[in-house]
């Protein structure tokens, strides 16, 4: 049996003192967040907004509009277009790989084995490294004078951040040591979370390894692909640290990021605020689209 509540009095208990007190308390709740997005996130975005469309060099502050310009400026320097090009490929590699080889070693340690959880702790250990630590670690490992490769690498001819090949992919080796245990979890969480009769079921019906892990495990993993994707792609995009560290965009400006040009434009070289700002803008909305694309490709059917 259902019951109703007239208009009038369900009105007068929202209005009530005690609705009252649970919508202010709500608020006391939520305010500590909503100052902290609207100083850390809103007003910043608010002033980048107004930099990209003024004439804001790095010391004087606003020295009036410049808009359309410094989105034609941003546009039309000489790095734009490779270092959006490098960032791509590098997107490209780095999501594939750390993907892959999350989800391998997922299905590795998910077995009940003696070294399970030392395999876990072993994979999980570098993520616990800072990004810039693990940099400068590699740094000095990449190094010609003082890494503990130096005289195997010149006896081969070879040098791990000389060329722009082999920066690209000592760089993304970095990275791959570095979240593929971030990665393998996510994964497992994902692994996890699929129950136990979906896959006896598929024994009962004589589905091999293979089939299972087609037709069962990676239907059932899609929401876990979607999260590890829109992470690792918005990652890549937005890499800077690594490239910083390692290789400065070079040789030659062949690993120069997105990110990293930027930084460049804003505080070396030309010194502009306002171009570093229109090239943030367009960088944010790239990311936006490539979001909403990642999102819906990884949607169910029959998801609205």
């Amino acid at each position: 049996m259902t019951t109703t509540v007239s208009r009038p009095f369900a009105r007068a208990r929202r209005h009530s003192p005690r609705a009252r007190r649970d919508a202010l308390r709500g608020w006391g709740y939520a305010a500590p967040t909503a100052a902290f997005v609207l100083f850390v996130f809103i007003l910043p975005l608010l002033l980048v907004l107004q930099m990209s469309g003024s004439n804001w060099p790095l010391l004087g502050g606003n020295q009036g509009v410049n808009f359309p310009q410094n989105y034609e400026k941003a546009a039309l320097h000489r790095l734009f277009w490779n270092s959006i090009g490098f960032t791509i490929t590098y997107t490209v590699i780095t999501t594939i790989v750390l993907i892959g080889l999350g989800l391998a070693l997922a299905l590795l340690v998910q077995e009940s084995t003696r070294w399970k959880s030392v395999l876990r702790t072993a994979f999980l250990i570098p993520s616990a490294l800072g990004l810039a630590s693990a940099s400068l670690l590699f740094y000095v490992l990449y190094s010609p004078y003082a890494g503990p490769f130096a005289d195997l690498m010149a006896s081969w001819g070879f040098t791990f951040l000389g060329t722009p090949q082999g920066a690209l992919f000592s760089t993304v080796f970095l990275i791959v040591w570095r979240y593929a245990g971030f990665y393998m979890l996510l994964m497992l969480v994902g692994l996890q979370g699929i129950p136990d009769d979906v896959y006896e079921a598929a024994r009962i019906d004589g589905a091999g390894r293979w089939q299972t892990f087609r037709s069962i495990t990676v239907p059932l993993l899609r929401p876990t692909f979607a999260l590890t994707t829109v992470m690792c792609v918005t990652g890549s995009l937005l890499a800077f640290e690594q490239f910083y560290i390692l290789t400065k965009g070079g040789p030659d400006n062949s690993t120069m990021t997105v990110v990293q040009l930027i930084y460049n434009i804003a505080f070396q070289g030309q010194n502009d605020l306002g171009i570093a700002a229109a090239l943030s803008v367009i960088v944010l909305l790239a990311l936006i689209v490539i979001n909403i694309f990642q999102l819906r490709a990884f949607r169910r059917p029959d998801e609205s």
